[in-house]
């Protein structure tokens, strides 16, 4: 019963601690598998090709592009991706509130296309706009699939680009591959 106990009394609200744990292992489980499912959709060409492409259609990712995507893909990343996270993770309703709210605000900010000093999710997050940008990029579809939250999947699975960020001589910067790698695609 959503809100209860089994037995129909009110359940106790989640400590701060129980709400951390709940958040931490729900970040862990999305990121876990948003990672392997968007590799997938880059490398099987039919689900490329009819779903994925779609969000790729933004070279440059902008803020509303995080929801971008083929209707069934949203299905797949965002409801079955939260939905596991939620479950495994035992995450309580309050916590929940949270946890996609927080998830929302980090996907829109990770396709902005802007780094902006002092901002606090690319202060803890390596997983931030520059990276992805990396991605949504011509050489970048083989690397960076890492999102939301962290990027241990990539360094896990050889699919981590490094990049720098780079001021233009005409006014504002560029997000450059730091790897070689990419020039020889």
């Amino acid at each position: 019963m959503l809100g209860g106990s089994k037995d129909g009394a009110p359940r106790e609200p989640p400590t701060f601690i129980e709400m951390a744990r709940q958040f931490v292992v729900g970040m862990l489980v999305m990121d876990t598998y948003l990672y392997f499912l968007h590799r997938y959709m880059h490398h099987n060409k039919f689900l490329y090709k009819h779903l994925h492409s779609r969000h790729h259609r933004l070279f440059v990712p902008y803020a509303f592009g995080a929801i971008y995507s083929h209707p069934l893909e949203g299905f797949l990343f965002d409801t079955v991706g939260g939905t596991l996270a939620f479950v495994i993770s035992g995450m309580s309703p309050r916590t929940s509130i949270f946890f996609f709210s927080f998830g929302t605000i980090k996907a829109v900010d990770d396709h902005c296309a802007m780094v902006l000093p002092g901002n606090p999710l690319h202060l803890f997050f390596r997983n931030n706009a520059a990276y992805h940008d990396i991605h949504h990029q011509l050489h970048g579809g083989k690397y960076n699939f890492s999102q939301p939250f962290f990027v241990m999947w990539d360094k896990i699975c050889g699919t981590y680009m490094s990049y720098s960020v780079q001021k233009r001589a005409e006014g504002g910067f560029e997000v450059i591959p730091s790897s070689k790698e990419w020039k020889e695609d």
